[in-house]
């Protein structure tokens, strides 16, 4: 069988709607802060872009400001503002907040005061989802928008931020989804573009092809696909569970996004197994792709009250739309031999 990614909450493929829509962009000579014809054509595409985004994310009526990635989105909601956060958040977040929200077992996060606050909707390494509280300051809906139904005007939040990589979009092209009527100062300054937001010319085959992903997405859990990936899941975690009766599966009775599957096998470290998994064939990670190529014990797992030495041996599995559950299969029972190993060697 051809190697199995299995790694789709670090980056996904690129949809083919989203590739198409790049290249009809790439033939797009003008600068969109032109008012000569050329000029307006990209601009409208930008616009009509912006548009469909905006029904994909429903956040008709918001702003939605688009930049290099969700990172600098996060930098620019939270630069200078005195937001609360817990360890469960993605770096990105972590790094603008103070991180002294409360995380309990099961991965939940209590926010007593929402208007300072940072929560995010879904967890990139364990899929386990938020409940939003009303009045929230920022939620950072990368991994759950393209996955789960949202709704930004519905989710009581002030700002969101969201990535096209992580739907079948290019890389290099994210979004700061703005309630109107809220500050936002720019980082980025010039010529004042993105409502004088976020200045410099709009990456606008990224932008193109963004919307393109979104709305293949936004297809995608209209007609139950989701549901399929959660179930290969579910095959998934049963086979694991067979070979390894100590594994720990993180967020099992939690609301999980559908696609996500984090394990902690003791004592068997999980770089180990994703370069072992590598060699057999399968794309793999030991928690968020901004952090795995670290050796060091998933900050999250940390946070959730796991110690150091279970949350260094965690591994992250993450389906999409195209896994198989041949692949699946293939995946579980390679992972099965492998431990067989590990435990031979071990006792």
């Amino acid at each position: 069988m051809k190697r199995a990614y299995l790694d789709w909450n670090a980056t996904t493929p690129l949809r083919p709607e989203a590739r198409e829509a790049m290249i009809r962009a790439m033939g797009l000579v003008g600068n969109p802060s032109s008012v000569h014809a050329e000029g307006r054509a990209t601009k409208g595409l930008m616009e009509r872009a912006r548009k469909d985004l905006a029904s994909c994310l429903g956040a008709e009526g918001a702003d939605i400001i688009f930049t290099s990635s969700a990172t600098e989105a996060a930098a620019l909601a939270l630069n200078g503002r005195g937001i609360h956060c817990s360890g469960v958040e993605h770096d990105a977040v972590r790094s603008w907040c103070a991180e002294d929200l409360v995380v309990d077992a099961n991965g939940k996060v209590t926010v007593p005061d929402p208007s300072h606050s940072a929560l995010q909707l879904a967890n990139s390494e364990t899929g386990i989802i938020q409940t939003l509280p009303d009045g929230l300051r920022l939620t950072d809906a990368t991994q759950a928008f393209g996955k789960i139904p949202f709704a930004f005007n519905w989710c009581g939040a002030d700002m969101a931020i969201v990535s096209a990589h992580k739907l079948g979009g290019p890389k290099g092209i994210g979004a700061l989804i703005v309630k109107r009527g809220t500050d936002v100062a720019a980082q980025i300054k010039g010529g004042g573009q993105e409502m004088g937001r976020r200045s410099g010319t709009e990456n606008i085959i990224g932008i193109a092809g963004f919307a393109a992903a979104a709305r293949a997405a936004q297809k995608d859990i209209e007609s139950g696909v989701c549901e399929r990936v959660a179930e290969l899941r579910k095959i998934l975690e049963n086979t694991i569970a067979e070979s390894a009766k100590d594994t720990i599966f993180v967020g099992k009775d939690a609301n999980r996004l559908p696609n996500t599957s984090c394990f902690i096998t003791p004592g068997w470290k999980g770089e180990t197994q994703v370069m072992v998994m590598d060699l057999a064939g399968f794309a793999i990670s030991a928690g968020s792709a901004c952090s795995s190529g670290k050796v060091k014990s998933s900050a999250v797992l940390k946070a959730m009250g796991y110690e150091e030495g279970l949350a260094g041996c965690a591994i992250r599995v993450s389906l999409g739309p195209e896994t198989s559950e041949e692949e699946i299969l293939a995946f579980a029972n390679a992972w099965g031999r492998e431990y067989g190993k590990f435990r031979a060697r071990n006792g």
